[in-house]
């Protein structure tokens, strides 16, 4: 019928076959519409908070657990202030005299299953036994998923060998029709990523966590709350002190939107409320904001901790679960294939600039910066997302790597350090 219409002659607009042809094409038009509308399976939300309220959302019954990630961060100022008076007390009960101990932070980017490159750095680091305890970790998207692994220690390395050497695709999605993906709100469900983090992430998980918070230590995860455009960070350990069955379900929650790629995967709808009022955010992939983080460039941590007399060495360890040297390929002349291919520049772009970021931050305030990321050498076959065996050799590459001791970059990539003068003998 399309066909028919699209076939008449242009100059016959007044005539009978038009106006057939349009009520056909009308009609037509009809049925497809009330088809779509039929097929649509997404439910309806709660209203969005309104743009000058989204500094002032919590969730119910617990609040102080999500913040703003932005150019000004008072509250996160105060969670660092809070832990720090956690820390000072727990070393008090336990005999502790004389200077703080080094502050060590730990932050794993993002990266889809290059996150295999973590998990055999960090079971690696273990075997040297020069792994430190770390006083932050702070994890994005795939890096979210295994920051409260290594933030417990050495004891889920088994787990993060597990996951990155042995999941495939059906462990993390459901591929859903064209059709369903268009008129959906993802072209894939995550519903198997929800059960496999579900399995990990227990209540007794929480407690250690919860128990290590009352430490004084930080587990920070990072999402994007599409309707704001703007980066929340979450405080993990503090949602595992309310414990119970919504802590734990909001902390697994809050793994998936970190890891959901939009469009891709669908997003984390998480219920908020402001002066009594209820809203919903739609939570996705922190790297829409940032592949990496460690705390926001506001929080002059040195300055900060000094204004209440805690003076310390303080260094920073940053795992980028990704290649940075520019890879070439000859790229197809097909719209997907430029565009996806634009998109993967424009994510390693951003993760670069997002560590310079870092750096010029650790720089201000007299943090050691450390970074480890893919090496160039590294071209195992990468046959799809998730792909078992090339986990396998990724894991196998950072785990040999850091056993013979991982040179850790003291820059960025591309970033050369200033020579240090030698006085003349």
């Amino acid at each position: 019928m399309m066909s028919t219409f699209f076939a008449g002659p242009v100059n016959d607009l007044s005539g009978s076959k038009w106006k057939m042809d349009q009520t056909v094409f009308g009609v037509f038009a009809a049925i497809i519409f009330a088809l779509l509308q039929g097929c649509s399976t997404v439910p309806d939300r709660l209203p969005a908070v309104p743009d000058e309220l989204t500094s002032k959302a919590e969730i119910p019954d617990m609040p102080g657990v999500r913040h703003v990630a932005g150019v000004d961060a008072p509250d996160l100022t105060q969670v660092a202030l809070d832990s720090l008076k956690r820390e000072k007390d727990y070393l008090a009960r336990q005999g502790h005299v004389g200077p703080m101990p080094p502050a060590v932070f730990l932050a794993i980017s993002g990266g889809g299953d290059n996150g295999a490159f973590a998990a055999g750095l960090l079971n690696a680091w273990t075997e040297t036994g020069t792994r430190p305890e770390f006083k932050l970790v702070t994890g994005i998207s795939t890096g979210a998923l295994i920051a409260p692994f290594a933030f417990l220690g050495p004891k889920y390395d088994a787990t993060l060998k597990q996951v990155y050497t042995t999941i495939s695709p059906e462990d993390v999605l459901e591929k859903r029709s064209l059709l369903g993906g268009v008129l959906s709100d993802a072209m894939a469900d995550n519903r198997p990523l929800l059960a496999l983090t579900r399995k990990f992430v227990t209540a007794d998980l929480l407690k250690e966590v919860a128990a290590e918070y009352a430490k004084g230590r930080l587990l920070l995860v990072a999402t994007t709350d599409l309707d704001a455009r703007r980066g929340i960070i979450w405080d993990m350990g503090k949602i595992a002190t309310y414990g119970g069955p919504k802590a734990l379900d909001l902390f697994v929650k809050i793994l998936v939107a970190s890891t959901s790629i939009p469009g891709a995967f669908p997003p984390m709808m998480i219920d908020v409320e402001v002066n009594g009022k209820h809203y919903q955010e739609m939570h996705v992939d922190g790297g829409v904001v940032a592949q990496v983080f460690a705390y926001p460039a506001t929080i002059r941590i040195g300055e900060e901790a000094a204004a209440v007399g805690v003076n310390r060495v303080r260094k920073l360890y940053i795992i980028r679960n990704a290649r940075l040297d520019a890879d070439w390929e000859q790229v197809d002349r097909s719209t997907m294939t430029i565009a996806s291919r634009a998109v993967a520049s424009m994510i390693q772009s951003q993760g670069v600039g997002d560590l310079y970021r870092i750096y010029a931050t650790a720089k201000r305030d007299g943090v050691e910066f450390n970074l480890a990321f893919i090496p160039e050498s590294f071209n195992a076959p990468h046959k799809e997302e998730f792909d078992t065996e090339y986990m396998r050799s990724l894991y196998d590459t950072a785990y040999q790597m850091a056993l013979k001791g991982y040179p850790w970059a003291n820059a960025p990539p591309g970033f050369v350090l200033p020579r240090v003068a030698v006085a003349p003998k």
